[in-house]
């Protein structure tokens, strides 16, 4: 029988994770320790291990206690030159169209989906790596700012809405008490006890 070995930077979908953010995992990490992690703690360990690389190559090199929401605003910059979504400018003539009919010029960035979700798992890292919450770069108020400008920039320029769905109510699975006529609850069909 034939074993499949295990590649913990290897990304089986890679729309939903940075190219940055697979290339940075720790080329020391053993196999059997990040197979008993789950996948969120994995991308987690790797997003983390890639920001302090960021913050090692930064000029001058910074520690991640000294790091600011600036510098983090810088990262998620950094990271749009791996980005794989197609972001028209306003002068396009596909903004807006979320299906375009042809390719343009318009730039690859990240997703705001993916920097949102990156910005959640360093926040955690941020905490158990020993930052205290209450000056966590990841919350600052800038980033959260930024992210939603990414965000209606990009539902703009794609034509994609990030509106929350309601969440339907199935009728077939109506529970007895959603079944019973409006003005009647079923404890007017309550007779009491059988004697």
């Amino acid at each position: 029988m034939d074993l499949i070995p295990n590649h913990p930077d290897k990304n089986p979908n890679p729309k939903t994770t940075n190219m940055i953010t697979t290339a940075a995992a720790s080329p020391s990490s053993s196999s059997s320790s990040s197979s008993s992690l789950s996948r969120y703690e994995n991308q987690k360990r790797r997003d983390w291990n890639t920001f302090c690389q960021y913050l090692r190559n930064h000029r001058p090199p910074l520690s991640s206690p000294s790091c600011s929401g600036a510098h983090v605003l810088e990262f998620l910059r950094y990271l749009d030159q791996f980005g794989k979504t197609k972001v028209h400018h306003q002068s396009c003539t596909f903004f807006g169209l979320p299906n375009p009919p042809a390719p343009c010029p318009c730039p690859l960035r990240q997703a705001w989906g993916s920097l949102d979700a990156l910005i959640g798992r360093l926040r955690a890292a941020y905490e158990e790596n020993g930052g205290p919450p209450e000056t966590n770069p990841f919350g600052a108020r800038a980033v959260r700012i930024y992210l939603r400008e990414v965000r209606d920039f990009q539902a703009k320029a794609r034509g994609v809405s990030y509106d929350k769905k309601r969440k339907r109510v199935n009728k077939q699975k109506a529970s007895p008490m959603q079944s019973q006529p409006q003005g009647q609850s079923a404890m007017a069909n309550y007779s009491g006890p059988a004697i």
